[in-house]
């Protein structure tokens, strides 16, 4: 597992575009940002989008890669999975058992841990599972638009800028057969 922000395909595309959007590469906007001594963020994605008129996304790409730079490197996936279920501890066994039902896809399943999610990758990024409060985790799911859908999946919600579909699922329910189900059918489209 690669939890390497910069190694992500779409991260990948950004930084490949990035010169001809911004003006600039990637190392020089580093430069930049060294010389301010920001400590938090927030105060990075301030200055870049205040005053170098960058996008959301460009600051955002920008400000995480300098922060993993200067903080000696990306954080492992234990410690970003300790911090997503650190004040969410009941919903960790749901999210062991969909890594586990997950895993038996293929060897060809990467999981990703994020900093408030786990994105699931195959050929393609195909779901993501993220405890969203503390009695409800959602899977996102990236299916063919237009794919006639029943529940537990909602439909047309671009959820999370990601994913095409989601499923909640509260503490109290049970992981069904139609969740797997559902899960599976988004790993074989990603195929």
């Amino acid at each position: 597992m690669n939890n390497d922000y910069a190694s992500d395909p779409y991260v990948q595309t950004m930084l490949s575009n990035m010169p001809e959007k911004t003006g600039k590469p990637l190392e020089e906007w580093l430069s930049i940002l060294k010389t301010k001594n920001f400590v938090k963020h927030g105060q990075m994605l301030s200055y870049l989008k205040a005053e170098h008129g960058l996008t959301h996304g460009y600051a955002n790409t920008i400000a995480l890669l300098f922060r993993q730079k200067t903080e000696g490197g990306p954080p492992r996936d234990e410690e970003l999975l300790a911090a997503q279920y650190q004040k969410k501890p009941q919903l960790k066994p749901l999210y062991d058992k969909l890594i586990e039902h997950v895993q038996s896809f293929g060897s060809d399943v990467e999981i990703a841990p994020k900093k408030s999610y786990v994105s699931l990758r195959r050929a393609k990024q195909f779901g993501i599972i993220q405890p969203s409060t503390k009695t409800r985790m959602d899977i996102g799911l990236n299916l063919t638009p237009g794919i006639d859908t029943s529940e537990p999946v909602i439909e047309g919600d671009r959820w999370s800028g990601m994913c095409t579909h989601r499923i909640e699922i509260q503490i109290d329910d049970a992981l069904t057969p139609e969740v797997f189900a559902w899960l599976r059918k988004a790993y074989d489209m990603a195929g």
